[in-house]
Formats: C-alpha cells, sequence, structure tokens
C-alpha cells in the first residue's frame, strides 16, 4: 500500500504543478461560482450517474455507499480500504454574437480514503464545491471598453461520511461538510475624455468574501439480486438547505493600467463602510438538493441505470451583490449511464478486463440571465484500467458538452473535458488463518 500512496502523491503533485484554475466560464461570475461535480472520474464517466456502489471505488455521491457487506470471495471477510485521487483539465471554445474566443482550466477534483469497519464505513477527504475564474469585458456604442470584470477563488469541502449497512440489502448514511474558501471580484471602470482617449487614471472596485460553514447530506442505498444474474441497485439522497458565514471586505481604488501587459498600478485606497449597511459579515443561503435512481445490471458483468436530481436553487441568496439581469430558479438534472466488462477474471486478454463506461446528462444548471435559462448536456465516455492488484485502476474519463446560448447576447460554451483518477485498494485487516 506504501508503494502505491507514493504513485498517488506523484499523480497529485503532477496535476497540482499543471494548474489551479478550476474554470475559466463566464457564467462563473454569478452566485458563488460553477459548481463543481461531486462524484468521482468514474461517476463522470456514466453520465454523472450516482446510484451504482461495489466493493472497490469510492461514491462520494451517497454515504450510504460507503456501508457494505462483506465479501464472499474473501471467507466472508471485510472489505478493502480504498483510496482515490482524481484531477481534470478542461478545453473550452467560448462564442457569442460579436466574437469567439478559447479558454483551458486544470483542477484537482478530490482526495479520499475509505474504511470499513464491521456493518459500518467511514471515510473522509477534500474536494472543491465551487470555482469562479472568468474574465469579461463590456463595451459601449462606440466599441471602447466600458467595463472590465475578473474574478477567482471558490469553495472547498473537507468531508467526513460514516455508512452503515442495515441488512443484507439496505444500507443507510450521512455525510458532514466543512465548506470554506474565499471569491475575489474586481471591476474596472475605464474613462476617456472628450477626442475618446482613454484617461490616465481609472477606478476600480475589489470585493473579497471568505466563506465557511457546515452542511449535511443523508442518504439510502439498496442492492438486491432479483434473479440469478439480475441485480437491482436504487438510491436517494438529501440535502437540506445551509447558510454559510460570508465575511467581506469591498475598496475602491484610483488605478492605471498598462494597457498591453494589463499590469494595474494602484495609487490610493478607500475601504467601503460595509459595517453601516450591515454588509460586514452576511449569511449566504446554500439551496437544498433531492436526487434517486435505480438500475440493472449483472454484478461484474454490466450496469446501467438513470437518476434525477433537483435542486431549490432558488432558494439562493447573496446580500452582498446585485447581479443585474440574472435570477435563481430551480435547478433539476438526468444522467444515463452504465458500465460494461467483458471477463473481469480473464487471464489471457487484459482488454477484458478493463471497465468501459458511458453516460448522457441533461441539466438545467438554474442560473437565468436575460430571461434565458442556462442549461448544459454531457455526454462522456470512461475506461477502468486494472492496475497491481485487489481490484485497484486507474480510470480515465472523456467528456464533451455544451453550456448556455448565444441569445439575449450571452456565450455558448463547446467543453471537452478529461478526468483522469487512481483508484487503490488493500486488505489491511485480514483475519489470522494460523495461531
Amino acid at each position: 500500500m506504501i508503494k502505491k500512496l507514493g504513485l498517488v502523491f506523484i499523480a497529485l503533485f503532477a496535476i497540482q504543478s499543471y494548474g489551479q484554475n478550476g474554470t475559466a466560464s463566464p457564467y462563473s461570475f454569478y452566485g458563488i461560482g460553477s459548481i463543481n461535480f461531486k462524484g468521482s472520474v468514474e461517476n463522470r464517466s456514466m453520465g454523472g450517474l450516482g446510484v451504482y456502489k461495489d466493493s472497490v471505488h469510492i461514491n462520494f455521491q451517497n454515504p450510504a455507499t460507503f456501508a457494505g457487506n462483506n465479501l464472499e470471495g474473501w471467507n466472508g471477510e471485510s472489505r478493502p480500504v480504498k483510496f482515490t485521487v482524481g484531477g481534470s483539465a478542461t478545453s473550452s471554445n467560448l462564442k457569442s454574437d460579436t466574437g469567439s474566443d478559447k479558454s483551458k482550466s486544470a483542477n484537482f477534483d478530490y482526495l479520499a480514503l475509505s474504511v470499513p469497519v464491521g456493518k459500518f464505513g467511514f471515510g473522509f477527504g477534500l474536494q472543491p464545491y465551487s470555482s469562479v475564474g472568468y474574465k469579461l469585458e463590456s463595451r459601449d456604442s462606440e466599441d471602447k471598453m466600458d467595463y472590465r470584470y475578473t474574478g477567482e477563488g471558490g469553495l472547498n469541502k473537507v468531508f467526513l461520511s460514516l455508512g452503515y449497512q442495515v441488512n443484507k440489502s439496505l444500507s443507510v448514511g450521512i455525510q458532514a461538510d466543512y465548506d470554506f474558501g474565499n471569491i475575489e471580484n474586481n471591476t474596472i471602470n475605464f474613462g476617456y475624455n472628450t477626442e475618446g482617449e482613454l484617461l490616465q487614471y481609472q477606478t476600480k472596485e475589489y470585493t473579497r468574501s471568505d466563506l465557511s460553514g457546515l452542511n449535511f447530506n443523508v442518504g439510502v442505498h439498496y442492492q438486491e439480486m432479483i434473479t440469478d444474474k439480475l441485480e437491482l441497485q436504487a438510491s436517494a439522497t438529501f440535502t437540506p438547505q445551509t447558510d454559510l458565514t460570508s465575511k467581506n471586505e469591498r475598496t475602491f481604488s484610483t488605478i492605471t493600467v498598462d494597457t498591453e501587459t494589463e499590469t494595474e498600478f494602484i495609487f490610493n485606497d478607500l475601504d467601503a463602510d460595509l459595517v453601516s449597511s450591515n454588509l460586514e459579515e452576511t449569511d449566504l443561503t446554500l439551496p437544498s438538493k433531492f436526487s434517486f435512481g435505480a438500475g440493472l445490471g449483472q454484478p461484474r458483468k454490466w450496469f446501467a441505470g438513470l437518476e434525477y436530481t433537483t435542486q431549490n436553487t432558488s432558494e439562493f441568496f447573496n446580500p452582498l451583490y446585485d447581479n443585474v439581469g440574472a435570477s435563481f430558479e430551480d435547478a433539476s438534472k438526468l444522467s444515463f449511464g452504465g458500465f460494461y466488462i467483458p471477463e473481469y477474471n480473464s487471464l489471457s486478454k487484459y482488454w477484458k478486463r478493463m471497465t468501459y463506461r458511458a453516460g448522457l446528462r441533461f441539466e438545467n444548471t438554474g442560473l437565468n440571465i436575460n430571461n434565458q435559462a442556462i442549461k448544459e448536456f454531457g455526454m462522456s465516455f470512461g475506461v477502468g484500467i486494472p492496475v497491481g492488484n485487489m481490484f485497484s485502476n486507474a480510470n480515465i474519463g472523456l467528456e464533451f458538452g455544451q453550456r448556455g446560448t448565444t441569445n439575449a447576447n450571452l456565450v455558448k460554451e463547446n467543453f471537452v473535458s478529461f478526468q483522469l483518477s487512481l483508484s487503490l485498494n488493500d486488505r489491511w485487516f485480514i483475519k489470522k488463518k494460523y495461531n
């Protein structure tokens, strides 16, 4: 296991060194940014499907899946300890009625450990919750830059999950998340003289919010053989509405901007009086979410399922920002997906032991801009490659997707996302056969 952990840390270092910007989407300007996918590369390669549970992969989407039955193939002994790490890189083509652009971003997606303890199972780890990374410009009637908006940051979460196997088919679980992070937003107002020349000094507004708070997720999972070969799996999760504490600061500055390098030089600052307007410390409301799904399959051979998620995004509220032209409505997502393994225990054909995944997702993000609902579509593929022993594997995922629209002077994103993870398994608790 130590050698495997060393491999994980090398991969993690490579992911982090590639880049730290979790997104380059203009839609991360709104709310707390673009919400990151909660699950693993394996889930995402099946259209985001979080219904399936097995003994060798961690399912972040439902805490009930951290529990499970002991393994008959190991004489009824305990499930393996599971360790996983993942990251992704995304390339996007941005298009509007007036032009087009390209962007790239990379992200560390998760790091987690799952440990079986009898009928219980617990896990903990780290995941980004949301990402902010945008650069937007608005121009006046003479096509001169009027405003420039930039932002970065996002929320992360440390989670602790606990699952309990009620009986052979039913498990329940609860997860506690500690969310933390910061979001920085900058707005520069460019001024011009009567001859249309850029003034020497511009004004800049800088806002920073440091966020923290707890939220919870409960889940239930059902798994039963309904024929000799056919297995039913079903799951449901619920995340109640919660508030995060936001400590805020806002500064107004006089600056000059080097038009070639876009370097900013600050001449003086003025801190905004947020105390008198009760904005120095505010509550940011995160909406409740509910999901349920089901699927059929043959263990260690194939699985196909669907899942529906609804989120009361209309509950989202942040008193610090007034997003003009934007509002939040309830969000929803429908996922279809599954996997196929030609022959999981083949000794002669390595490719037969690989897991082949595919899926689709259709999503209404809940963001509405200029009376246009911002929707997403994704088509995903993936492969699980066996490595070492004890069912450890490397997982590669590829998703082709689209977000937004060019209507109402908005931006359509066509993106390709590449994901990579390592899922390592080993037995740490082995019964002695001889005294």
